[in-house]
């Protein structure tokens, strides 16, 4: 068989290979910068936190928790997606059991999500409360935010709580009047821990007026990936870590705030 009959026919399986693994879906979810929403303001009409039994501060400024968008567990994502998506800085590729876990329904992941959220506002009271040295058993706190799911929430709900009750402890807004966007977990001794898709978030929050964003400090070089020039972004390793950061902006002290 002549040389280039060969090699024509050793081209089709290839050829038909790159054609399947186009079409074939891979184990990949796609995601972009999701929606913020203020923790100090108002969500489909209600207040995000509601607190009893204390006296509570009007305030000012937006303390915006961040999300991301991921493709739904149900959707399927091929080589031209993820060829796209690698090469724009507003969107990321991850893998798909890094977002769902694996072997669960769409119903069962939404399930998991919220009670993620649930567990992420019972501590981010107990962190917020006990940072402030307030009773939990008097002082009572409902937190509400519809259709946003998982733990990332729990700093900006704890420093909405702190934000309500104390403020910079002096009479002033722990916000300074700014918005400050940020992500993280929290656990009841006001730990924060790392969430994931920080990049992302960056760009939620400049997009919707952040001038801070508070990021977990094991997140600080992903955070700089794709960091807006006109966001600065400040580690925290603890609760009491944001609230002196804050503290000290809203003092005027920006040169003693550690920055990534």
């Amino acid at each position: 068989m002549p040389r280039s009959r060969v090699l024509a026919a050793c081209a089709v399986p290839v050829v038909a290979l790159f054609a399947v693994a186009g079409l074939a879906p891979l184990p990949f979810a796609l995601a972009q910068p999701g929606i913020t929403a203020d923790v100090l303001g108002k969500d489909k009409g209600r207040e995000v936190i509601t607190i009893t039994g204390a006296p509570v501060r009007p305030t000012t400024g937006r303390l915006r928790m961040t999300t991301i968008l991921a493709t739904g567990p149900g959707t399927d994502v091929d080589l031209a997606d993820v060829a796209d998506a690698w090469f724009r800085t507003d969107r990321a590729v991850l893998p798909y059991a890094n977002v769902y876990p694996p072997g669960k329904s769409d119903a069962e992941i939404e399930q998991r999500n919220l009670g993620q959220m649930k567990e992420s506002q019972d501590d981010a009271t107990l962190a917020a409360l006990g940072f402030l040295k307030k009773d939990p058993e008097q002082v009572k706190v409902e937190l509400h935010l519809a259709d946003v799911g998982g733990p990332s929430a729990g700093l900006m709900f704890a420093l909405g709580i702190v934000d309500k009750l104390d403020g910079d402890g002096d009479g002033g807004d722990l916000t300074g009047g700014r918005t400050i966007a940020g992500t993280g977990t929290i656990a009841p001794d006001g730990t924060v821990g790392a969430v994931g898709g920080v990049a992302l978030k960056t760009q939620a929050a400049a997009r919707d007026g952040a001038t801070v964003f508070l990021v977990p400090k094991d997140e600080c070089s992903d955070a700089l990936a794709e960091r807006p020039k006109e966001l600065r972004l400040v580690p925290v390793a603890t609760l009491s870590d944001a609230v002196g950061s804050l503290r000290a902006l809203e003092q005027g002290r920006a040169s003693q705030v550690p920055s990534c």
